[in-house]
C-alpha cells in the first residue's frame, strides 16, 4: 500500500481543488436555477452560489443529496476532483 500524502505543509494550489460542475448538468437537462430552487426546497441564492461554483467552502452533503434525486445524478457528476498541475 502506498505511503498518504500530508497536505499541512503544502500550499491550496499544491494539492488541487474540486470544481462544481452544477451548472453543466442543469443546462444540459434544461433547468433553472428557480426552478431547482423550487424542487429542491433550496434557496435560489444557494443554488447560484453553486451554479457559479463560488464561495463554496463547505459542501452542504444534505443539499447536494437532493440536487442528486431531483436531477438523477450521481454525486461525481456535480464534484470533480482537479489534481494540481505540475510545475505549480
Amino acid at each position: 500500500m502506498d505511503t498518504p500524502r500530508s497536505v499541512v505543509q503544502y500550499h491550496v494550489n499544491e494539492y488541487g481543488y474540486i470544481q462544481v460542475t452544477l451548472a453543466a448538468i442543469m443546462q444540459k437537462r434544461e433547468i433553472t436555477r428557480n426552478r431547482l430552487s423550487k424542487l429542491t426546497g433550496s434557496k435560489y441564492d444557494v443554488i447560484d452560489r453553486y451554479y457559479k461554483g463560488i464561495d463554496i467552502t463547505m459542501a452542504d452533503l444534505d443539499f447536494l443529496a437532493r440536487v442528486c434525486y431531483v436531477l438523477d445524478c450521481k454525486i461525481e457528476d456535480l464534484l470533480v476532483y482537479k489534481p494540481a498541475e505540475d510545475g505549480r
